[in-house]
């Protein structure tokens, strides 16, 4: 048993790798055996562990990965139809128009047009929700250990993946003070089908690492961000971000910069009741 479980977190890792380096070059052609390189593993080998980790073919994730990314670069910025087709890997952008309405329905200029007009699930709008003006700041990048969780978000994973971190760090002492809780998501659910979102887990150390089986090694982009403060349940984070992006992004003049978003969580909700819970939610802005 334990010799599977190590091959698994094995190729865990291998593929992690593979996907940072696809969510890295989007704009890129991205060539099957450059990522079966990476992956150290054979071609033939690559495809079938890559669809057992991924639960998709990896051509699959590859263009599933650049429609979704280019709908939310259409909704929430300024650029182009055809700077945005760039951005995603498509050297035309009738190859993105045409790949964009077969998974939504919808034309790329429609669905910008259609600002009422959502791909999966409605706005969690409440009127009751204040959102307070967000802090501007510049933040230096972040190394981090991570474990990837893939399904809807805070599923009941979570707070067995937050223990193995820890766990992770004791074993290896790697314990600083400072050590930040950093929640990344990669996918907006409503764009994402919830068994496709992806969320890394991660904790910002102040101590040289390395990867070990499921536990990968990133980093936290720096620059620019707007830091939202929020107080209370994790359940009501959708609300918060649909506030966010659909009413303080679009009546400001900021743009977003094509990295994820994260979320610090202040403290430990094994402790705190959910209505005293804090969170600080990190919007990449330029």
């Amino acid at each position: 048993m334990k010799t599977k479980l190590t091959t698994r977190n094995e190729y865990l890792k291998r593929i992690n790798m593979v996907v940072e380096y696809i969510n890295s070059n989007l704009d890129n052609r991205l060539d099957l055996n450059k990522l079966a390189e990476i992956s150290n593993l054979s071609s033939y080998h690559f495809h079938r562990v890559t669809k057992a980790i991924l639960g998709e073919p990896i051509g699959t994730f590859i263009t599933r990965t650049r429609i979704e990314t280019s709908a939310k670069l259409i909704r929430y910025t300024k650029l182009s139809i055809e700077e945005i087709a760039y951005c995603v890997g498509y050297d035309i952008p009738s190859s993105l128009s045409k790949a964009f309405k077969k998974f939504y329905n919808i034309s790329p200029k429609e669905y910008r047009n259609k600002s009422d007009y959502n791909i999966m699930r409605p706005l969690l709008v409440d009127t009751s929700f204040k959102l307070k003006s967000p802090k501007i700041v510049e933040l230096p990048k972040k190394l981090a250990i991570y474990i990837r969780i893939t399904g809807e978000y805070g599923n009941e994973n979570y707070s067995k993946t937050w223990k193995k971190l820890w766990q992770h760090v004791k074993e290896n002492k790697l314990f600083t003070a400072g050590i930040e809780h950093i929640g990344v998501s990669h996918d907006d659910p409503k764009v994402t089908d919830s068994e496709n979102c992806r969320y890394d887990a991660c904790l910002v150390l102040h101590k040289p690492t390395q990867a070990k089986g499921e536990i990968g090694v990133k980093e936290i982009s720096g620059g620019k961000y707007a830091v939202f403060q929020y107080q209370g349940s994790y359940d009501n984070l959708g609300i918060v971000y649909d506030t966010i992006f659909n009413q303080w992004l679009l009546e400001n003049e900021y743009e977003l910069r094509n990295v994820p978003s994260f979320e610090k969580y202040i403290n430990n909700p094994d402790k705190t009741e959910p209505e005293k819970l804090k969170t600080e939610i990190y919007l990449p802005i330029k």
